[in-house]
């Protein structure tokens, strides 16, 4: 199975998806990517990946442009609300869901607010995604929800 999470940016909330899915299941194929990709990841993404054990070491923001020559069984977009400027995919997809997740890059706050909005930004992904797995990927493998 190969799934591409899609957003605008992909410095954050699509690497984290993309982490969590595959730790669920090391067989799928899954890449992220953006339509306006930033320059780096978010640093406070990775530093609250690593504190589940999955660090977001040797991902990069990348241009949806790079994947649309591939085929993919699932496109999984992640904006939050129809009025902020969700991607549109010209690739090859099966099946594209939906699962809207507010942007932490954007909350403004002290650092020990933004800290904590993204890790309720992270678990909520891990949630989601989780139950995307087992609703349309998990075909049989051994799972494992990740640290």
């Amino acid at each position: 199975m190969k799934v591409l999470v899609l957003c605008t940016g992909n410095s954050c909330r699509s690497h984290m998806a993309e982490a969590f899915l595959r730790s669920f299941d090391q067989k799928l194929e899954v890449f992220s990517a953006g339509t306006l990709p930033e320059r780096e990841i978010h640093p406070l993404a990775d530093k609250v990946m690593s504190e589940t054990g999955i660090p977001l070491n040797g991902h990069f923001p990348k241009n949806v442009d790079g994947f649309l020559h591939k085929d993919f069984d699932f496109l999984v977009t992640v904006c939050e609300r129809a009025r902020e400027s969700c991607p549109e995919f010209k690739g090859s997809i099966k099946k594209q869901i939906h699962i809207g997740i507010s942007d932490p890059v954007h909350f403004i706050g002290n650092e020990e607010e933004t800290l904590k909005e993204f890790r309720k930004t992270r678990d909520i992904i891990k949630s989601s995604f989780y139950r995307f797995y087992l609703k349309n990927l998990n075909r049989g493998s051994v799972v494992s929800s990740g640290k």
